[in-house]
């Protein structure tokens, strides 16, 4: 392994189950990974092998059938896949998400249905927040769920739904104002909102009554895994499928979820950086210019010093916000930074990595092409830079109240 980005403190577990990934991703994503991107096609091969090593399962509890391992020993795995290629990355991570959610919000009977089959990948996770029309402010969702005896009848149509034709499990967020005046639906948007389990059938069209998943959205990057939109009209769910059993906890439920995916996506960040820094150094000691090589030149080398600190200060703060989560307090300002500063640090290197390349890197023939395209997804998922600094300076000021 690189001298870069090595993480102290692991157990032997821990660092077993960090080769066998990194194996993995060596042998089994790196070599096909930009023939794949660049066909847009689903890694089936790659998704039965995670599916084997049990990654699907890896923070499912021991009594669930999953590993039981930590944020941090997650999202070290989830660097090292996205160092490999930053779409299988993405296809686990709604699947933890709804996972999570489940094991700390949902009733025992939720928790016994569903996360045996998630650990072994027989359901496999998405989760939906964002519309067409409001992106960032989730507080200003339509979607609606209206009680009809047992049931609740959902109507509206979602936005970016990552692994929306594949997933078999799909956790909502609705408005359902159950209990709630119209003035204080209005002052408390955030009391109004419901998360509700929606099984399906994989693929496209109307996979359900009331259910529908068009096609996928073609994308700049990020390719392989489905992107879609979600249109529900009149979809019947059993109210035993409202996660936790009871209205109104949906919103927390959800930002719970995008806390510890925040991590997640800051670990897509390290690793995609990590690739980038692999390739750029790879290839300075490679190309030569005025009788030597690259590497040798100044310009050169401190391209690669600026890139090696901001690989190895990203991952400080990625494994930071994990193992601040695991020890039970709140991390949402250590996941926000991380998130942001992974995120903007992930583009700067692989910016340099593309310049490094020089014409080439515009090549669909190199690999620095493909993580050109993917890193500005990370600029924008689980919340874009923008909503990292409100959340970031919001806690900083509560951390550091002025006492007049």
């Amino acid at each position: 392994m690189s001298r870069l980005a090595q993480t102290e403190g692991l157990n032997e577990i821990q660092r077993d189950i960090l080769t066998t990934v990194r194996d993995f991703v060596d042998k089994e994503i790196l070599p096909v990974a930009t023939e794949l991107e660049h066909r847009d096609e689903y890694p089936s091969q790659i998704v039965e092998g995670l599916k084997e090593l049990g990654v699907f399962g890896l923070m499912i509890p021991e009594e669930y059938g999953g590993l039981g391992e930590s944020l941090l020993t997650y999202a070290l795995c989830v660097e090292e896949i996205a160092r490999g290629w930053m779409s299988v990355s993405g296809i686990i991570n709604t699947h933890f998400i709804v996972a999570y959610m489940l094991k700390q919000h949902g009733t025992q009977e939720q928790r016994d249905y569903f996360l045996p089959k998630m650990a072994a990948g027989e359901i496999r996770g998405a989760f939906s927040m964002s519309e067409p029309a409001l992106g960032s402010d989730v507080s200003s969702i339509t979607s609606k769920g209206v009680r009809d005896g047992d049931d609740f009848l959902l109507t509206g149509q979602k936005m970016w739904l990552t692994n929306g034709g594949t997933s078999s499990l799909v956790a909502v967020l609705c408005r359902t104002d159950e209990g709630l005046s119209p003035e204080e639906a209005a002052a408390k948007p955030h009391r109004s909102m419901t998360t509700f389990l929606v099984e399906k059938e994989p693929g496209f069209g109307e996979v359900r009554p009331g259910l529908t998943i068009p096609g996928k959205i073609d994308k700049m990057g990020y390719k392989g895994v489905d992107t879609t939109e979600m249109i529900m009209d009149g979809l019947r769910v059993p109210a035993d499928r409202v996660l936790g059993g009871a209205t109104g906890r949906g919103f927390y439920q959800m930002m719970d979820g995008v806390e510890v995916g925040r991590v997640n996506v800051a670990a897509r960040g390290c690793g995609v950086a990590q690739r980038a820094f692999e390739l750029g150094v790879s290839y300075a000691q490679q190309r030569h210019t005025f009788g030597k090589p690259i590497a040798q030149h100044q310009a050169i080398q401190f391209k690669l010093a600026e890139m090696g600190t901001k690989v190895e200060a990203a991952h400080a703060m990625m494994v930071n916000a994990a193992r601040k989560k695991d020890s039970g307090q709140r991390n949402d300002l250590e996941a926000g930074m991380a998130k942001y500063l992974a995120s903007e640090y992930c583009k700067e290197v692989v910016e340099d990595a593309f310049r490094i390349h020089g014409g080439y890197g515009f090549s669909k023939e190199y690999e620095i092409e493909r993580l050109y395209r993917e890193a500005p997804m990370l600029l924008i998922g689980e919340g874009t830079a923008e909503i990292q600094k409100m959340i970031i300076g919001r806690r900083l000021l509560e951390e550091y109240h002025f006492q007049g």
